[in-house]
């Protein structure tokens, strides 16, 4: 299998890790506005972190959105994420309207990738890949630890649970308290894709201390970066052009 996913122009997994930029406007306003900046700036890729919306309980509204931000966005592979509360986002849906929220944005045809939260229930995270599968969406498989950093041990089972379980981009995001931390996360990443991986995967230590982390993708294994445009959507985005210069220099050297 290839380590590589390539979507529309991007293939991902291959050369510098490709940078992602989050969407994070509260209304159907501040949304297009935001996207009108991110397509005048270097993304490779946009995450629409949709748990910000005001209204994500209505359905309808969210499709209204997606339409007007695929339309603007162009080719620029686009991620529909809800973040839950229990993971650092902004709010909390049931399971029923998770799963209602998530199935009907990819059946639209108008998303390219949804990210799906590793501990949900596991018939959850199975019906939504079968979902994604079948209308050609692919799938991050994600955990986030706001808390610690677990030991490298854990972070590989679990993304290695996450390939498993079928997801096209196991992710996994931990929060380091020293430098010790970053090390165990840049580690465990060597050590998955070295040993285990069988496609791209996402890794990074969030905040301050962990930034080498969404800067040496591309020497330890994570092929995917997220950078900030106006507002970061997690502890230590950086701002894009700063990383895109960095992640330029580490290429050409490497």
């Amino acid at each position: 299998m290839s380590h590589t996913l390539s979507i529309k122009h991007l293939t991902i997994g291959e050369g510098a890790p490709k940078i992602c930029v989050p969407l994070v406007g509260k209304t159907h306003a501040e949304l297009i506005e935001e996207t009108k900046l991110l397509m005048s700036l270097d993304v490779d890729l946009v995450e629409w972190r949709v748990d910000f919306l005001e209204m994500v309980e209505d359905i309808e509204q969210v499709k209204s959105v997606l339409i007007d931000i695929r339309e603007r966005l162009k080719d620029i592979p686009l991620i529909f994420t809800f973040r839950s509360a229990k993971e650092g986002g902004e709010k909390e849906l049931s399971s029923g309207a998770y799963i209602a929220l998530n199935k009907t944005i990819i059946e639209t045809g108008l998303i390219d990738i949804v990210d799906v939260e590793l501990y949900n229930d596991e018939q959850t995270v199975k019906t939504l890949i079968h979902s994604a599968h079948e209308n050609q969406v692919y799938v991050i498989l994600s955990n986030h630890d706001f808390e610690k950093t677990p030991p490298k041990e854990e972070i590989v089972n679990r993304l290695k649970r996450a390939q498993e379980l079928g997801g096209d981009l196991p992710k996994i995001a931990v929060m380091p308290k020293n430098a010790r931390d970053v090390l165990i996360l840049l580690e465990a990443t060597n050590e998955m894709k070295e040993c285990y991986a069988n496609r791209p995967i996402i890794t990074m230590s969030m905040a301050g201390n962990g930034v080498i982390s969404r800067l040496a993708g591309e020497l330890f294994g994570s092929a995917i970066t997220f950078g900030a445009a106006e507002k970061a959507s997690a502890p230590g985005q950086i701002a894009i052009h700063e990383l895109r210069l960095i992640l330029n220099v580490i290429h050409k050297n490497l």
